[in-house]
C-alpha cells in the first residue's frame, strides 16, 4: 500500500472533517521534505508553506542552525525526567526566556503545548489565591469566541461553541465577555461605504465597558482575565483596536486580578515584536507560550509566571504544585528553542517581518477587487480575510459552505499550501519567505478565490 491508502486506512486526523478525507476527489498532500518555505510532497510536487505548518515555522524549515542544535543535543541525551532533575538546556532556556520579557523576575513552567501551557497558568493562578487567603477568587473572565486550546480547562476559558459543543458538560463556567472586534461589532460606525475603515473602530468602547461592567459586579471572586493579545486567531483572526489591552489589563489589575496572555500564536515576532503585548507595554502575570519556541522543530510550551506567583509556593509540602507531564522540559526542545531564540540576533529576524509585513499589506490590497472580500485585518505577518456573501450587509457565508476551505484547495493548484478558519482566508508565512515566493503565496490564494467565487 502507498501512503495515502495507509492513512486512510490507519490515522483519524485532527480537525479534520472524516467524509472530506475519503472523498475520491480529494488527494491528500503527504509530506516528504522541507528547506526554508517550501514544502515538497511524495511525487516531486512543490508547495509554499503559507500557514507555518499551522502556526508554528518560524525560521523556515530544515534551518541548519537549530538541525545541528538538536543533533548536538541528541549526541548527548535526548530526553530525561524534569521532575525533581534539572539540565542545562532547560536552565538556559528559562533564563534566556525570563530575560524576554523582563525587568520584572519571572520563572518558566515547562509542558508540551499551547493548551498545557494554558492548563497550567489556571491551576497555578487557582492554587495561588488559595496559598494568600483569597480563596473566593474561582473565576475566569475571557473574551468571546475565543480558543486557547483542547484541553478540559482550557476549553472552559474559550466560548467557540464549534469547537467545544460536544464537552460542555466536561467543563467549568467562566464568564464571557465582548469579544472586541470591530468588523462585526454592531456598536462599530463605520459606513460600508468605507470598506478598509471596517476594521477600525469608531465607537465608544462598549467591549471595554462590558468588561468593565463584570469586574464591577464580580471583581472579587475573579481570579484572572485571559485573552489572546491583539489577535484572537481561530476565531478567523480577529484583530483587536489599539488600546484595548492596556485598558483591559488595568481593568483587571485594579481588582486584584491576574492578567493571563495566551501568546502561544503572537509570540516570537508574528506580529512585529517579540510579543504581542509589547506592542502596549502590558506585561502579565502569566504568560503562554507554544507553536514558535521551538521555531516550528518539536512539541514544547512554557508558562512564565511572575516571581511573586512562585513564592507563594515556598514553604509547607502541601504548597507543592502537583503538576506536570513526562515530556516536559525535554532537552531537544529546549536545544532547539535555543538555537530559535539566538536566529532572532544572528539574522534581525524582527526586521525582516517588519520588512515582509509591509510587503504583505501592499500586495494583500489586490483583495478589495474582489466583491466577496468583506474585511482585510493584518498584524505584522498575521492576514485575514474575511469572505462575505453580501458586502453592503456584511452577511457570511453559510458554515456549512466551509468557503475558505474550498478557497484554499484550489490554491493549492497554484503551489500553496493553506488553511483557512470558516469564511477567513489566513495567510502566516514562515519568516524565512522570500519576497518572491510571498508575491507567489498571495496570487495563488486570490487565484483560487477568483475561480471558488468568480467576480
Amino acid at each position: 500500500m502507498n501512503s495515502v491508502d495507509l492513512d486512510r486506512a490507519h490515522v483519524w486526523h485532527p480537525f479534520t472533517p472524516t467524509d472530506a478525507w475519503f472523498d475520491p476527489h480529494f488527494k491528500p498532500v503527504m509530506i516528504a521534505s522541507a528547506r526554508g518555505s517550501v514544502l515538497l510532497d511524495e511525487e516531486g510536487n512543490a508547495y509554499l508553506d503559507g500557514n507555518s505548518s499551522i502556526w508554528t515555522n518560524m525560521h523556515g524549515h530544515n534551518h541548519p542552525v537549530i538541525n545541528q542544535a538538536i543533533k548536538d543535543q541528541l549526541d548527548r541525551v535526548a530526553h530525561t525526567s524534569y521532575l525533581g532533575l534539572g539540565h542545562g538546556p532547560g536552565s538556559r532556556l528559562g533564563e534566556k526566556l525570563t530575560a524576554l520579557v523582563g525587568p520584572d523576575k519571572y520563572r518558566v513552567f515547562y509542558s508540551d503545548d499551547g493548551a498545557t501551557a494554558i492548563e497550567a497558568a489556571l491551576k497555578i493562578t487557582l492554587q495561588h489565591f488559595d496559598q494568600i487567603n483569597q480563596p473566593q477568587r474561582r473565576l475566569f473572565v475571557s473574551l468571546g469566541n475565543g480558543y486557547h486550546g483542547d484541553t478540559v480547562g482550557a476549553m472552559s476559558v474559550g466560548h467557540s461553541s464549534f469547537h467545544t459543543g460536544h464537552f460542555n458538560s466536561l467543563m467549568f463556567p467562566s464568564i464571557e465577555v465582548m469579544q472586541p472586534g470591530c468588523y462585526r461589532c454592531l456598536c462599530n460606525r463605520a459606513t460600508p461605504e468605507r470598506a478598509d475603515a471596517r476594521a477600525y473602530r469608531q465607537c465608544e468602547w462598549q467591549c471595554l465597558a462590558s468588561l468593565e461592567k463584570v469586574f464591577q459586579e464580580r471583581g472579587n471572586e475573579i481570579a484572572a482575565l485571559v485573552l489572546e493579545p491583539r489577535v484572537q486567531g481561530a476565531a478567523g483572526m480577529v484583530m483587536h483596536p489599539e488600546g484595548y489591552l492596556a485598558k483591559a489589563a488595568k481593568i483587571a489589575k485594579d481588582a486584584g486580578a491576574m492578567l493571563i496572555l495566551d501568546e502561544v500564536m503572537t509570540g516570537f515576532g508574528r506580529t512585529g515584536e517579540m510579543f504581542a503585548a509589547d506592542h502596549e507595554g502590558v506585561k502579565a502575570d502569566l504568560i503562554a507560550l507554544a507553536k514558535g519556541l521551538t521555531g516550528g522543530y518539536l512539541p514544547l510550551g512554557a508558562t512564565l509566571i511572575r516571581e511573586e506567583i512562585f513564592q507563594s509556593y515556598r514553604g509547607p509540602i502541601e504548597r507543592t504544585f502537583y503538576h506536570g507531564h513526562s515530556y516536559c522540559g525535554n532537552q531537544l526542545g529546549c536545544a532547539a528553542a535555543l538555537a530559535n531564540l539566538e536566529l532572532f540576533d544572528t539574522e534581525h529576524t524582527l526586521d525582516k517581518i517588519r520588512d515582509r509585513a509591509a510587503q504583505l499589506k501592499s500586495l494583500s490590497q489586490i483583495f478589495w477587487q474582489h466583491p466577496h472580500v468583506g474585511d482585510i485585518r493584518q498584524d505584522g505577518l498575521i492576514l485575514g480575510i474575511e469572505l462575505v456573501e453580501d458586502f453592503t450587509t456584511r452577511k457570511p457565508f453559510p458554515f456549512e459552505r466551509r468557503i475558505a476551505y474550498h478557497v484554499s484547495e484550489r490554491a493549492k493548484r497554484y503551489g500553496l499550501l493553506a488553511r483557512g478558519a470558516g469564511n477567513v482566508l489566513i495567510l502566516m508565512p514562515p519568516y524565512s519567505t522570500t519576497k518572491e515566493q510571498l508575491d507567489k503565496m498571495v496570487e495563488a490564494l486570490y487565484r483560487g478565490l477568483c475561480e471558488e467565487l468568480p467576480a
